[in-house]
């Protein structure tokens, strides 16, 4: 069982933080509501989970929302900032603004969650973590979170879960444009907007452009280090007929990232750190044909490329050419999806994957193409108050072979609208192409696989009301670790030796109404490698998450808290420990008229010095100020 406590800087913290929240708006608290009937409020829609359009509160698994309410309110300057104040998600960065950002679900490594851009997998085959900091929040209309197994429907790195993020371009947006700044030289401008074209088309695009002067990246480092970003965002919809739409989709992040690395001197063997900067470019593009010929049967066919590319700007001493990491990817995914009844629904498809990956790192150079095959089959029932999954997936991997992963998940709602959810299933992690060509790679490398089981409960009371605790487990074998294989040379080399066991529990309560939105929740794990006992490195024990928000007729008030535990981190011989830390954020909005409003956000507010990642800085108390203009 696990069992902690909260230290007394995160309740002052929080006590402040509430109370000054609460004191602009006692006058006009909203009483309690009388309970409400089921059904009485909107049911939410989720596609991520089963690849369908199936309301939340019919799964069986872990989901998460981050709608655009919140990224609007939020003011957050990437997505990471987004997702960790949700519970289960933990985040670790290089330094500042526009830094490589490590994200971890429920204990999983930072590359065992598939990251999704409007349906199509960003992660890169060079390094496996997808480039969350490249994603502007302002291009962002929707985030749904799927915990847990899900390679059965997306294929490797699906171990912690998927992250589908939508974009804003093809959002029903009449139009939206903003300009926003603060410190570290901070700012940025975005427009989106959208049109019907006669009958049957629409068409809409977002763009935006983010730049910061930064700060210094690591400690003991006096140069800042920013980065600019450029991102455009194409979405265009036909319906040829009533039962075939055509539809196209096009997201592009791309810019620079300046940072500094240590440099050693051949001759006196010094080291230093240098400024150092690199261009990247993210983008997808997608084309897709959309067929109903009937209500009971569905086809798509989605064709979609990926890039991923990173390239030095300088040569480093001691190399002869600038580093690169280059991802090219081609999918092609095919689905079926079948009402067989008005309560049963089977989802067959496949995505056949074309990759090319390039890279120079560290001296050690590689061009691999990499062809996956994947085939996968759900079955979803839904009958009285009882919902069920079961699905299958098959994946053939040109270097490692075959791989079969399963999901099984099983809800059930009382006339109480109790609903309790049980759901177990496999996933499974590709090595990525430096994993097995890059330095001190192996191609003799196995999939990183895991074995999962789920169990939750959540009660809805009052109206707007509801409480949910979940338990889970993830053992994770055959991990990649680099070994020791030449203590003469020092040469290191991938082996699949490594396993993981990571337990916890998740808990929650939530309330909103046309006043008020609030949710507290708290995470406690414990990620141990079952081979050391030690806890896995760059995760707490402990994570307590709070957002409110008030609305005042033209004036918003909001205040989100996050605490999380001591972490460790690798120092050479052994491991540092990092302490816990709280923030607090401040949110203020005001509508000028309908459709000008002034928005601004203190994060930080409490100045908490605190530490990611051994090495590097975090930032301190920041102001942000935005000016929105909507055509709604």
């Amino acid at each position: 069982m696990l069992v902690s406590t909260v230290p007394t800087n995160i309740g002052r913290n929080l006590a402040a933080a509430v109370t000054a929240l609460l004191t602009a708006s006692a006058a006009l608290v909203t009483p309690a509501l009388a309970d409400g009937a089921p059904g009485d409020e909107l049911r939410e829609v989720i596609v991520t989970a089963t690849r369908t359009p199936v309301a939340a509160d019919q799964l069986a698994v872990s989901v998460t929302v981050i709608d655009r309410q919140e990224i609007d309110r939020s003011l957050a300057t990437d997505v990471g900032d987004l997702l960790r104040l949700h519970a289960g998600m933990e985040v670790a960065r290089n330094g500042g603004p526009g830094q490589l950002e490590s994200l971890f679900v429920r204990g999983a490594n930072s590359n065992h969650v598939s990251v999704l851009i409007d349906g199509v997998r960003m992660n890169p085959g060079t390094i496996g973590g997808a480039a969350l900091q490249n994603i502007s929040p302002d291009d962002i209309e929707r985030i749904e979170i799927v915990k847990g197994p899900r390679s059965a429907l997306y294929g490797t790195d699906a171990i912690g879960g998927v992250i589908n993020i939508f974009t804003r371009a093809g959002a029903n947006d009449p139009g939206t444009l903003s300009v926003a700044g603060g410190r570290y030289g901070t700012y940025g401008a975005h427009a989106n907007g959208g049109v019907t074209v006669g009958d049957r088309g629409r068409v809409g695009f977002a763009a935006g452009y983010d730049k910061s002067d930064g700060f210094p990246t690591q400690v003991g480092d006096n140069v800042d280090r920013g980065y600019d970003n450029t991102t455009l965002n194409l979405f265009g919809e036909y319906a040829a007929t009533d039962a075939l739409t055509l539809r196209a989709r096009a997201w592009r992040a791309a810019g620079t990232s300046e940072y500094s690395t240590t440099v050693f001197d051949p001759v006196t063997f010094a080291s230093s750190l240098a400024p150092v900067d690199q261009d990247f470019e993210n983008s997808a593009y997608a084309a897709d044909v959309l067929f109903k010929p009937t209500d009971a049967l569905r086809l798509r066919a989605s064709l979609s490329h990926v890039v991923d590319d990173i390239d030095q700007n300088q040569i480093l001493p001691g190399y002869l050419a600038r580093d690169y990491a280059h991802t090219k990817r081609n999918m092609l995914e095919l689905q079926s999806d079948f009402s067989l009844a008005a309560n049963n629904e089977l989802t067959a498809g496949a995505q056949l994957t074309r990759e090319n990956t390039r890279s120079l790192s560290f001296g050690t150079q590689f061009d691999v193409n990499t062809d996956v095959n994947q085939f996968f089959l759900q079955d979803r029932h839904t009958f009285d108050r009882q919902d069920l999954l079961a699905a299958v997936g098959y994946t053939d991997h040109d270097t490692f072979g075959h791989k079969v992963t399963w999901n099984g998940e099983y809800g059930l709602t009382l006339p109480s609208r109790t609903r309790f959810t049980v759901s177990a299933g496999t996933a499974f992690h590709a090595p990525t192409s430096t994993d097995r060509f890059g330095f001190g790679g192996n191609p003799a490398l196995k999939p990183e696989v895991s074995k999962q089981f789920e169990v939750g409960i959540r009660q809805p009371f009052g109206s707007g009301h509801s409480v949910y605790v979940t338990a889970f487990r993830n053992d994770v074998t055959d991990l990649i670790t680099f070994v020791l294989v030449d203590p003469v040379t020092f040469e290191f080399r991938g082996e699949n030796v490594a396993r993981a066991r990571i337990k916890g529990v998740e808990t929650g309560y939530e309330f909103h109404n046309d006043a008020w939105r609030l949710r507290a929740e708290a995470t406690f794990q414990d990620p141990r490698d079952r081979d050391t006992d030690q806890r896995l490195l760059r995760r707490a024990r402990e994570n307590y998450v709070l957002a409110v928000e008030r609305h005042l007729r033209r004036f918003d008030v909001g205040v989100n808290a996050l605490y999380a535990g001591n972490r460790y981190d690798s120092a050479f011989p052994g491991n540092i420990r990092l302490k816990g830390y709280t923030l607090v954020n401040f949110t203020a909005r005001y509508a000028v008229t309908e459709r000008w409003s002034l928005q601004a956000s203190l994060e930080n507010a409490f100045d908490e010095r605190y530490t990611l990642l051994q090495g590097y800085n975090t930032a301190g108390r920041s102001l942000y100020a935005a000016v929105r203009y909507s055509a709604k």
